[in-house]
């Protein structure tokens, strides 16, 4: 009875971590695949027949992304789209956070709860209106376009908000009988705190953001504009997709937002970990 039991609890590990690994797999059979993809030659490609393990890698699908379009300017229009959205986002959100979470005025929580009941709309709905104002500014087509219309987020003032409402009021009282301004409360005391807070605001917004499609479509018309999910689109034709360059194309996209979470991933966890002491 007793080696059944020791058996049974040798076995149980074994199939969960078995189901786990199985698990595993299938999620990253996908990007595998796209791998594979990216390193086939057009013969192999076009052969009708799923390849798996290409016979002869061809690193030069790498290459020729270059060549066969402005894939360069590409990347720089995410860079500058991607980033500029982030930096407004690290700018904003935590101010208009500081200011639902520590000050206090008629109507505070009113207009807090009409700003977060703009996470319940879908884009689809804002997209119209936003896409006459951006036009009516002149703004198709600009970075201005790109950027602008998300210089903030509901988001990311909850995310702030959910950090700065721990801070000690008495701190901040201190502050303001030493005769500190609200700007500088906010720039010496707050702000230090929410170092976590703001990787991760970062991190998931410029993540969000590098990958955007729809707004992208939408807006730019020229060439010279589009940024890298948009740019892919080239490779597509209405009889044939070159598969290999577009899949080249979709790893150096995922590649930028894979090393800021490697690099920033402990800001990210500690982020986390505070969060779940509250």
């Amino acid at each position: 009875m007793a080696v059944a039991t020791r058996k049974k609890a040798v076995d149980y590990p074994i199939v969960v971590y078995g189901v786990l690994a199985i698990c595993v797999l299938v999620a990253l059979f996908p990007f595998f695949y796209m791998v594979s993809l990216s390193l086939q030659s057009d013969a192999e490609m076009y052969s009708g027949v799923p390849v798996l393990f290409p016979s002869e890698l061809q690193f030069t699908n790498y290459v020729d992304i270059w060549h066969k379009a402005p894939f360069a300017r590409f990347v720089l229009n995410s860079f500058i789209v991607a980033g500029g959205i982030t930096i407004l986002h690290l700018l904003f959100d935590p101010l208009v956070a500081y200011v639902f979470a520590k000050m206090h005025f008629f109507g505070k929580r009113m207009l807090f709860g009409a700003l977060l009941s703009t996470l319940m709309l879908p884009f689809f709905i804002r997209m119209i209106p936003l896409y006459i104002l951006t036009a009516e500014m002149g703004w198709l087509n600009t970075y201005q376009g790109l950027i602008m219309p998300f210089a903030m987020s509901a988001y990311g003032i909850f995310l702030m908000r959910q950090f700065i409402l721990p801070i000690p009021n008495e701190l901040i009282e201190a502050a303001y009988i030493d005769g500190a301004s609200d700007l500088r409360i906010y720039w010496e005391i707050v702000l230090p705190q929410l170092k976590p807070a703001l990787a991760t605001l970062g991190l998931l917004t410029f993540v969000f953001q590098f990958n955007e499609f729809l707004w992208p479509l939408i807006v730019v018309s020229t060439m010279e504009m589009r940024p890298i999910t948009t740019g892919l689109a080239l490779f597509n034709s209405e009889f044939f997709t070159q598969w290999n360059l577009t899949s080249a194309g979709g790893l150096i996209l995922f590649l930028p937002s894979f090393l800021i979470f490697v690099f920033m991933q402990r800001y990210f966890v500690r982020s986390v970990m505070m969060s779940g002491m509250k």
